[in-house]
């Protein structure tokens, strides 16, 4: 792997002289994408301290395929598409249940066990055996989704792809994402946590505890916490206006298994839903 990511380093400080004809190019292209397909290699993975380590190369390869990339045209009966990546396949054979109307692109890699309502996971994406992808849920480019995961409808998991060097948006492990959340431009939510209908997390989203009143990141949902979508007040010239912040209202404890009834119970007494 290491001489295939020497390859694609070299063509990408060489991109602007390639050819879309260039065999060898597109060939050690096509390996790299194989290698994430497969989930043999990823964009992304936590490191040791709990840091996000990111395999630039491989978000390379990926703009590198799209440069590469002949647009043609993709048959999936009834539909027809027009597309330079094709979709994936063989969902059967993966141990993947993909209900009609779902659609994943060559390149992102499901482990056994996930199951993709009429929704979207784009190239570079991962995500672990035991998730749900809920119906018009979608998992942008390059995201990484952990194991035993909900993200439920309409749900949106930004993708980053560009620059090379970005983190892109993780969901850790045994995580519940409420209805029509937004998570974007790299942000973290960590393992076990329930995020409410509605929250919007970004890098510039500040996450504050409701006990405290503490800011305690911005972008980063901290493990085993139940957060929802809030605002705070702040002084312009123009006036007093309130802006969007995640507002922890509980800690759960390590490894505490998502109860619904307990989860809607804490949620109702502050008017939210997951």
């Amino acid at each position: 792997m290491a001489d295939l990511r020497a390859t694609i380093e070299e063509l990408w400080e060489h991109r602007a002289d390639l050819s879309v004809d260039d065999a060898d190019a597109n060939h050690a292209i096509l390996e790299a994408i194989t290698l994430l397909d497969r989930g043999e290699a990823r964009v992304a993975e936590i490191g040791p301290a709990g840091e996000v380590i990111v395999h630039r190369w491989l978000k390379l390869a990926i703009l590198l395929y799209f440069k590469q990339a002949k647009l043609e045209t993709i048959e999936a009966p009834p539909f027809e598409y027009a597309d330079k990546i094709p979709l994936k396949n063989d969902f059967e054979a993966a141990g993947v249940r993909v209900v009609p109307g779902a659609s994943a692109r060559f390149g992102s890699f499901l482990e056994p066990g996930v199951i993709l309502m009429p929704s979207y996971v784009n190239v570079g994406a991962r995500v672990g055996s035991g998730t749900m992808v809920d119906t018009w849920a979608t998992v942008g480019s390059c995201a990484q989704v952990g194991r035993n995961v909900h993200l439920s409808g309409g749900v949106g998991i930004g993708g980053v792809l560009e620059p090379p060097q970005a983190s892109p948006v993780i969901i850790e492990d045994e995580v519940m994402v409420g209805s029509r959340c937004m998570i974007t431009q790299g942000a973290r939510v960590g393992e076990g946590s329930v995020l409410g209908e509605g929250v919007i997390l970004n890098p510039s989203i500040p996450v504050i505890d409701s006990q405290t009143g503490d800011e305690l990141s911005r972008g980063v949902v901290p493990a085993w916490s139940v957060g929802v979508q809030a605002s705070r007040r702040k002084e312009f010239p123009g006036g007093e206006f309130g802006l969007p912040c995640v507002l922890l209202l509980k800690r759960l404890a390590p490894g505490e298994r998502h109860d619904k009834s307990k989860l809607n119970e804490i949620l109702r007494e502050h008017g939210v839903s997951v």
